[in-house]
């Protein structure tokens, strides 16, 4: 093949990218191939190392070579980008887990999959002319080829400025961020691969690592953490925005450039993957699910147009920086079921072409009982999954795709899933006592209710004694989050009760947080939400002061979404109408959380805290606040978030 030379030399395995006049852009034969010469030398005991280089001086490798995607996917064939995809990852893996060592030497530019097979080898070098980058959210893609493992292990939030902006890492840089080992000048290359070729050994390349020449991103790190901590994009940009810093006006510069999607995604991705599980496999399984989509749902194609064919810089985005809806984020990061990424081939031994890299995953039966506001558009979601979803609700209730059963029981019956969501823990008590009977052993047991830490724990006794798992994992996130699938599931039980339900989380939701033993995830909503019931009433009494001062309501946002007045009842569900993102606000005050919802968990705070001999005034208040609200004012049916009007028509009499 001439795009790539791969030969034995003495001791080594050498692969070489040879189309310098394309920056040796990675095609889908090189993949391929690069994948076949690994597996053949695996077991090899001629072969004791691999080196990986690249002919010319401008570039190890600038990216894959995207045409034939484009051209594929214009035409409406998005399996081919797909299979594409899978078994590049499938050779990042592959790198990543080599037996032996794998020597990488990145001159020029490094960029895309050429991190994928470069970055994730055994020992990789840099030398004066590397730049190293993940500029794929300008072509509307997210950094992908494992590229999001090594920004998740950054330093600070320096995977999320360099998974946005695409910023380029010279050789110091690289070494710093974790995308590079060691720097060699390159005038050396060629006499040290001549010695790993003859030896074998890694003598000669360890005693000629230098210091790096210093590079920038140590000394910018205070600003990357304080402008890129942001909980969404919005809240990044708006950081950045507030700034007048020279960083700060070139970051807005670089975010301009990219997808507002994928820089969206590529900042959930990074928050759902950081902490001690995380594996190269997690990073990449996540990075398919975005690009098994990209084509069909997201920006690629037309970003591939703007930057590749018309070259016209002018992309027309799904959305603005500003307004990249979440359910739109967790739809293109949700699990794909039977189209998973396998990393593993099916049939060992086989030529590379004629491996299988999609898992079909085993759909599971799922009982659902309470299809309301919140458990209808949550079943539904499981269905379209490819889950059987046996839904039973005491008011006759449906929800699409799901098959509705004539009482509890039956819904439950051979079910590997039951999940409940009901009104209040006295409900739970007696739904549990009649389900659990008939439920198969060994199954797993998930209440979303919002109840009291009692009801759940005396559900979670019941349901081990019978020899179930049992998770309590009560939702934030709203009607809108139970639709959009952007719900937060805060979880207690059993690591085993967590695992099993993870796969369904991510399904219903964005992120999920394993709380502790049975009953923790009921106490972290009741905590979280006496938190959001007291800062939305402080925030709907600073605009109502703001109103009687003079204070424009836009200017107030601006200033306190960006300062210490922070907080996600302001930056998220602001309740001032045609002020920051989308909200009940602008619908009238339509519940996205209803008022009487907010009092009922502000209730099971304070039952909480008397329970506990925990000293809550703030709570207590709020709780106040909100009876006389739905009781005495008419706040009931409405968006908690209608305190403000209440306290607009108020004053201090």
């Amino acid at each position: 093949m001439s795009d790539i030379s791969i030969r034995i030399v003495g001791r080594a395995g050498r692969i070489t990218l040879t189309r310098p006049q394309a920056l040796n852009a990675l095609t889908y034969d090189m993949c391929l191939a690069i994948d076949a010469a690994l597996e053949r030398w695996r077991d090899d005991a001629l072969v004791d190392l691999v080196v990986l280089d690249a002919a010319g001086t401008r570039a190890f490798c600038a990216g894959g070579d995207i045409a034939e995607l484009y051209a594929t996917g214009r035409a409406g064939d998005f399996a081919y980008g797909q299979q594409f995809w899978a078994d590049e990852y499938r050779l990042n893996a592959k790198i990543f887990d080599y037996p032996k060592p794998v020597v990488s030497f990145m001159q020029g530019f490094t960029m895309g999959g050429g991190v994928g097979i470069g970055c994730h080898g055994s020992h990789r070098i840099v030398g004066q002319s590397s730049q190293i980058a993940m500029p794929e959210c300008g072509i509307g893609l997210m950094p992908d080829v494992g590229g999001t493992l090594m920004l998740a292990l950054a330093p600070g939030r320096l995977g999320e400025y360099l998974g946005t902006t695409g910023t380029r890492m010279g050789p110091d840089d690289a070494i710093y961020a974790g995308f590079a080992d060691d720097f060699i000048p390159e005038a050396q290359w060629p006499e040290l691969i001549a010695a790993l070729e003859d030896t074998g050994r890694l003598d000669a390349l360890e005693q000629a690592i230098t210091p790096a020449p210093p590079g920038s991103l140590r000394s910018l790190q205070p600003q990357i953490d304080a402008h890129f901590a942001g909980e969404t994009l919005h809240d990044v940009h708006n950081s950045l925005a507030a700034d007048p810093s020279d960083f700060a006006a070139q970051a807005c510069k670089a975010l301009a450039r990219g997808s507002p999607l994928s820089m969206a995604c590529t900042i959930e991705a990074l928050h759902r993957l950081r902490g001690p599980s995380l594996t190269l496999s997690k990073a990449l399984e996540l990075e398919y699910r975005f690009s098994f989509r990209a084509m069909e749902h997201g920006d690629f194609l037309e970003g591939i147009r703007a930057a590749i064919i018309d070259k016209d810089r002018q992309p027309n985005w799904q959305f603005n920086l500003a307004a990249v809806p979440m359910a739109k984020v967790s739809q293109m990061l949700r699990p794909l079921g039977k189209d998973a990424l396998c990393l593993h081939a099916a049939n060992s031994g086989t030529d590379a072409q004629t491996h299988l890299h999609l898992r079909k995953d085993k759909s599971m039966k799922i009982g659902f009982i309470g299809l309301g506001n919140m458990g209808a558009p949550m079943a539904a979601n499981l269905a379209k999954a490819g889950h059987e979803v046996l839904g039973f609700d005491t008011a006759g209730t449906r929800a699409e795709g799901v098959q509705s059963c004539a009482s509890a029981a039956q819904a439950v019956s051979g079910a590997d899933v039951v999940i409940t969501m009901l009104p209040n823990g006295d409900i739970l008590r007696a739904v549990a006592a009649q389900i659990i009977p008939e439920m198969q052993a060994g199954a797993c047991f998930i209440d979303c209710s919002t109840v009291d830490v009692e009801s759940a724990r005396a559900a979670a006794q019941q349901a081990q004694k019978a020899g179930l798992l049992f998770v309590d994992a009560p939702v934030s996130g709203g009607i809108g989050g139970a639709a959009g699938g952007t719900l937060t599931f805060m979880a207690g039980g059993t690591a085993e009760g967590f695992q099993a339900a993870s796969p369904l989380f991510e399904i219903m939701g964005q992120k999920a947080v394993h709380c502790g033993d049975a009953g923790a995830g009921q106490a972290a909503k009741i905590c979280n939400n006496m938190i959001l019931g007291a800062t939305m009433i402080a925030t709907c009494e600073a605009f109502a002061l703001a109103d009687k001062l003079g204070l424009e309501r836009q200017k107030m946002f601006d200033v306190v979404s960006t300062s210490s007045g922070y907080s996600w009842s302001m930056n998220a569900y602001c309740p001032a109408p045609g002020v920051g993102p989308q909200s009940p606000a602008d619908n009238g005050y339509a519940p996205g959380f209803a008022a009487e919802l907010m009092l009922k968990d502000l209730g099971l705070s304070q039952q909480a805290a008397e329970a506990a001999d925990a000293d809550t005034p703030m709570g207590a208040l709020a709780l106040a606040l909100y009876a006389r609200f739905v009781e005495e004012e008419d706040g009931r049916g409405k968006d908690f978030s209608a305190m403000l009007p209440r306290f607009e028509a108020r004053g201090r009499g």
